[in-house]
């Protein structure tokens, strides 16, 4: 993935799993239990993943929905509106069942199923993420455990500490599952996908987010923040980044599954003017050497202050030696607004606490009504008609008013 908020070292590994034979898994490619004359589908950020992943899918007769029209450096949280936006297509022209969309990703591009998922959590009934790591979606500092509640993700991978990593993020609250890599075959993956469904209006929502922007939790949209609103009744459940550490040597991915010595530089951004080259290998960091590309990445997140560090490189048959910098980004503090919500069909009742938030859209189904709205203890009685209501609090007065 390109063009993350702060400068990351991104997993290239791709695995082959999907193209292994059918009949060496146990299970049978499954049929999509979809709405009738409508599709599963896989949606992508990458166009350039496109037609891969319309070969894996073609057996099993699912859509693949990319984005059109971006820039090939397009900032992540671009591509994921950008793939929000063709999503939204596919399910209006009714070619699509939208209770079977899966974000997907390998390579570099499988962190970018966790930071999409954490950007619009309801728009998908699971991810798949393909090798990589999610340690650049981590450390993005955009990464909630709250919005995965209802949207899971299967991480199939092959790298050394993945599973340990895995068992981080669950215990972070990540709603995940890893798999190794070995063995694990299309029949496997789909059938896993196929178990989780979404479902528009569930009775229980928890999101958070730092931004108005991706402010979506099913049938609530966080719309207005006040960080005066902030209140202990709703922790944060914001994950932590990494220390963030960088060579000030330009934006790189690098080949995470390569089991040779150092680090291989796999992809430069299109106009990169930095020293280093495809296929450069970084052997050595002031003197150390540098295992494999894991190694470095326990290297830098060791790292406590910014200082100038020796790089050596081989390029070809020949050693280079570079000076640069460690670097680390500014961190500003991380102010979000969180919202659960809960219906109960015995009561007719609505329950909803929020922390930072003034101002929300509430969409309401037929079969809830008539309903009671009670928000941070607030109350609003009598609600009998479907659709979406905007409800503002003021000096601890709630207002509704129907959405425009």
């Amino acid at each position: 993935m390109r063009n993350w908020p702060r400068k990351s070292v991104l997993a290239c590994a791709t695995i082959s799993l999907l193209a292994a034979a059918r009949a060496q898994s146990d299970l049978p490619v499954p049929t999509a239990t979809a709405a009738p004359g409508k599709s599963p589908a896989v949606a992508v950020l990458d166009p350039a993943e496109l037609e891969q992943w319309r070969n894996w899918t073609r057996e099993v007769g699912w859509k693949v929905i990319a984005p059109a029209g971006l820039a090939p450096n397009a900032a992540i949280d671009t591509r994921v509106q950008a793939v929000a936006l063709a999503v939204g297509q596919a399910v209006t022209d009714g070619t699509v069942d939208a209770a079977h969309i899966y974000v997907a990703g390998r390579g570099e591009a499988a962190a970018a199923v966790f930071y999409t998922i954490s950007r619009i959590p309801d728009l998908w009934a699971a991810g798949i993420a393909l090798g990589g790591s999610p340690k650049a979606a981590v450390n993005s500092d955009r990464i909630f455990a709250a919005n995965f509640t209802h949207a899971p993700v299967l991480w199939v991978s092959s790298g050394a500490g993945d599973a340990a990593l895995a068992a981080n993020l669950k215990n972070a609250g990540i709603n995940m599952e890893w798999r190794a890599a070995a063995g694990l075959t299309n029949g496997v993956v789909f059938d896993w996908l196929l178990q989780h469904s979404r479902d528009q209006f569930p009775s229980t929502i928890d999101c958070e987010t730092n931004s108005p922007t991706f402010g979506n939790c099913y049938w609530v949209q966080m719309t207005k923040f006040d960080p005066n609103e902030r209140n202990d009744v709703l922790p944060s459940t914001h994950l932590s980044a990494g220390n963030g550490a960088a060579l000030d040597l330009g934006g790189f991915s690098a080949k995470m599954d390569d089991p040779s010595p150092g680090l291989l530089i796999a992809k430069l951004p299109e106009k990169y003017n930095g020293p280093l080259k495809v296929g450069d290998r970084l052997l050595e960091l002031d003197g150390k050497p540098i295992e494999n590309a894991r190694g470095y990445l326990d290297m830098m997140a060791k790292v406590t202050e910014e200082k100038r560090v020796a790089v050596m490189i081989q390029r070809g048959k020949d050693r280079q030696r570079l000076e640069t910098r460690i670097v680390l980004p500014v961190r500003d503090p991380v102010v979000t607004a969180r919202v659960q919500g809960k219906y109960d069909p015995e009561t007719k009742g609505i329950d909803i606490v929020s922390r930072t938030v003034t101002e929300m859209k509430v969409t309401l189904p037929e079969a809830w009504l008539p309903a009671v709205i009670s928000w941070n203890g607030l109350t609003l009685e009598n609600i009998t008609k479907p659709g979406c209501l905007l409800l503002s609090m003021e000096k601890e007065i709630l207002h509704a008013a129907v959405c425009q």
